[in-house]
């Protein structure tokens, strides 16, 4: 009955992530109409993007030092309302506030204070839950941010095409309704706390391990190799390729979530007999090379292609550190959980940034954005190889 009582905790939890999923990609389909009818440049929105970002950077820090006073469940209660209320003025701010770009500005920095609380509360939310196999099960969980992902993105095109972008509106409205939903659910499930907590585990103690920077610097690279290709996709598709908008988000970021999201649900039923540090090795080379063929390719379709593939190589680098590091630093706790949003949405700030600001130096080039950001999964390798150096030294 126990087991079964939480099975209700993970399917909230689950749909914390596609909140989540809402807050991050909804904004980017949009990125070209708020181009054309509010007169805001690439450059412009990828300034947006930063402090939305920052938001969420700035939440995981103080969330991770408060969550414990203010309990997991009132804490998710924040998280609810604050992305249901940012999409909310999403909605209505640009067009009752004479500055458009500031109140697209403040609209984002309401919602992101929202997924800011979700990305550090999720996933110790779930690795407290009485589960056995919790790799597999956090691969599970993060693949629901995938499928949220895809779930917007057709959702979102089916709405442009039948009703009109110039809508856009009304269809933030409707995606509110699932973080309100999932306020009540939360004031209902039963929730645990890591025990780990009860020993007081301390961020200077984390900071002092070596090992634990490799992840962080882990997690950096994931979150910006996975956005600077999922936030800019579909720009690059419509403006970038000359790709109409509606097969530019179904072949770009939608193919993209839909592969990332098979391949966490891959590792979620083969956890148990892949090697962890070999599938993110191995991850972050189909990142690479996914990113070299975005690039170089002077075909359309074919640079559409690697950035779906992207999301095969991206699909397995942020919930596989995260349990990577659960299984070398088992003492961790929220402050861990924390620490590792922070650099993971540092990542998520960094890379969408980099790459539309080079973009924008290049004359809204996003080939030259995506070279960029290629940094990122060659620093992931690079990381790898280190803490197998480490490991090795340790035997």
């Amino acid at each position: 009955m126990l087991k079964k009582s939480y099975k209700a905790t993970i399917f909230a939890s689950c749909i914390g992530y596609v909140t989540q999923a809402i807050i991050i990609n909804l904004f980017p389909l949009l990125f070209v109409r708020f181009s054309n009818e509010f007169k805001i440049s690439l450059a412009e929105i990828s300034i947006l993007i930063f402090i939305g970002f920052s938001t969420q950077l700035l939440i995981d820090f103080i969330g991770s030092k408060y969550i414990i006073k203010l309990g997991y469940r009132k804490s998710m209660a924040i998280a609810n309302i604050f992305s249901s209320a940012g999409l909310i003025a999403f909605a209505i701010l640009p067009y009752v506030m004479p500055n458009k770009y500031v109140a697209i500005l403040l609209s984002l920095i309401i919602s992101s204070i929202g997924g800011g609380f979700i990305e550090v509360l999720i996933s110790p939310i779930v690795e407290a839950c009485p589960t056995k196999n919790k790799s597999g099960m956090m691969s599970l969980l993060h693949s629901f941010y995938s499928w949220g992902q895809v779930l917007v993105i057709l959702v979102s095109t089916l709405f442009f095409v039948f009703v009109g972008i110039e809508n856009w509106r009304v269809l933030a409205l409707i995606w509110a309704i699932v973080p309100s939903v999932n306020f009540f659910l939360f004031l209902i499930v039963p929730i645990n706390t890591l025990p780990e907590e009860e020993n007081g585990t301390k961020y200077s103690s984390l900071l002092k391990n070596k090992i634990f920077w490799i992840f962080v610097v882990m997690m950096l690279c994931a979150g910006a190799s996975e956005q600077a290709m999922s936030q800019w996709a579909s720009a690059f598709a419509e403006v970038g390729l000359g790709v109409e908008k509606w097969l530019g988000d179904l072949l770009g970021p939608c193919l993209f979530a839909v592969c990332m999201g098979v391949a966490r649900l891959f590792y979620a039923k083969s956890s148990e007999k892949i090697n962890l540090e070999k599938g993110i090795l191995i991850s972050s080379v189909i990142c690479i090379a996914s990113y070299l063929i975005a690039i170089l390719s002077p075909v359309a379709i074919v640079s559409l292609i690697g950035c779906a593939l992207c999301g095969i190589g991206c699909g397995v680098l942020w919930p596989g550190t995260y349990s990577l590091a659960a299984q070398k630093q088992p003492m961790g706790g929220v402050p861990m959980f924390g620490l590792l949003a922070i650099a993971g949405d540092l990542g998520c700030l960094a890379g969408p940034t980099i790459a539309g600001q080079v973009s924008g130096a290049f004359e809204n080039n996003m080939k030259a954005g995506f070279a960029a950001a290629l940094v990122f999964p060659v620093l992931l390798v690079i990381m790898m190889i280190v803490l197998f150096k480490v490991y090795k030294k340790q035997k």
